[in-house]
């Protein structure tokens, strides 16, 4: 049976509708699909350059956009047919998405500024705001973005402690400072500050210093704008979407989309750039209030977790795990009044006491399968082909090292 829900009016009726269409949810047989009220289209360009970790974060937008998309009503699209900026309009994409470049060419320049100055909306991620002497847009770097010429990046990709500077449709659920997700991060030219057409919504907080692991390339101390918008545009821009990667064997060590505060301004402020419905939705990536079984892929045993080994899948208890938010990207993995964790006896389940070495990053792949990454020493979960015990190894795309989660 198909049930739709409709749209909010906001009248006791309605609200009636809502609760009983949610109770029939629960049912056996039963599945309520949602209609949104206010349907939007998200046009998103990319390059796939000049670095692994801004591909590894295109290929995962490709997979997390979609998955919004259906759970918020709009639509989304991911081209690197650039082309498309000349003659774009409203009608073609309600909100153009830069992630990891800007248009070289000059009649896709211009269409592109016609477009936001017409009212079109615009989300730009990370190296959309890159530019140095061999890429100038005097427009969009000082104009639109307000930043300027490029100055600094932090190195190696870190978390940050951030500061909600201003309250917004996009930061309506941040809360003051939060834990974004694994990046590398810059800085530029003018101080954004005292520019009275930019609204700075979150910069690096005091407490986040030192920024980065590299002491030439590290922050500590100073002013750093992460999110912003210019209020002469509808336009956001996030300084995220460059993971931690294994560049040897092109895997990524962190996801953009890991970090459940950052999601909420993304998926905020994509409702706000396209007009949609505010939403309180959870945006955890996998359900923490699930009970899941772990598959390897390799080797399609179970995770046990008594002792921490695969084993061939039944209906134990001790073959079922939640994954639990704690700060930013990371998580903890429970079986029952234990959590996994790394010692120097190997993978151990023990009671969780917010050691490091009980945190854990889920990275998840184009198969819909995950890798977990330890969040000292960045190094996968590993099984073995066999029913063995789990061990901590670099992280190369194995399947050994990848992970289905099903709910049990």
């Amino acid at each position: 049976m198909l049930l739709s829900d409709p749209p909010s009016l906001g009248s006791p009726m309605s609200k009636l509708v809502r609760v009983v269409l949610a109770l029939l949810a629960l049912l056996p047989g039963v599945v309520v699909v949602q209609q949104h009220p206010h349907p939007f289209t998200v046009l998103a360009f990319y390059t796939g350059r000049p670095d692994a970790a801004h591909i590894a974060f295109d290929n995962e937008s490709a997979i997390w956009f979609p998955q919004a998309a259906k759970r918020y009503g709009f639509s989304y699209q991911q081209t690197k047919d650039w082309s498309q900026l000349t003659d774009i309009t409203k009608s073609r994409a309600d909100v153009v998405m830069f992630l990891d470049d800007i248009p070289t060419d000059p009649a896709q320049r211009a269409g592109f500024q016609r477009y936001v100055e017409h009212g079109g909306a615009y989300f730009g991620f990370h190296y959309s705001g890159y530019n140095d002497e061999d890429i100038t847009w005097p427009w969009f770097n000082t104009t639109f973005m307000g930043a300027g010429r490029y100055a600094a990046n932090t190195w190696s990709p870190t978390t940050a402690v951030l500061h909600t500077d201003a309250r917004h449709p996009s930061t309506r659920r941040l809360p003051t400072t939060w834990t974004a997700a694994v990046s590398e991060w810059y800085s530029w030219q003018f101080d954004l500050s005292k520019n009275p057409d930019i609204e700075v919504l979150a910069s690096v907080d005091r407490s986040s210093f030192p920024v980065g692991t590299d002491p030439a390339q590290s922050w500590y101390s100073g002013y750093y704008p992460i999110l912003w918008t210019n209020k002469r545009y509808k336009m956001l821009y996030a300084n995220f979407g460059h993971n931690a990667m294994n560049y040897a064997a092109n895997t990524p060590l962190s996801s953009t989309f890991a970090d459940p505060v950052q999601d909420r301004f993304i998926i905020d402020g994509l409702l706000w750039l396209g007009g949609g419905t505010p939403t309180d939705a959870p945006t955890d990536q996998i359900d923490p209030n699930a009970w899941l079984r772990v598959v390897n892929q390799g080797s399609g045993l179970c995770v046990d977790g008594s002792p921490v080994q695969t084993d061939a899948c039944g209906s134990s208890a001790a073959q079922r795990f939640r994954f639990r938010w704690l700060d930013g990207p990371y998580l903890r993995i429970d079986n029952g009044g234990r959590s996994l964790g790394w010692t120097a006896d190997g993978i151990q389940a023990t009671r969780f006491d917010g050691s490091d070495n009980q945190q854990w990053q889920a990275v998840f792949e184009s198969t819909g399968a995950w890798h977990i990454v330890s969040k000292v020493g960045q190094k996968c979960l590993t099984a073995a082909t066999g029913a063995a015990p789990l061990t901590l190894a670099t992280c190369t795309g194995s399947p050994t090292q990848s992970f289905d989660l099903a709910r049990t």
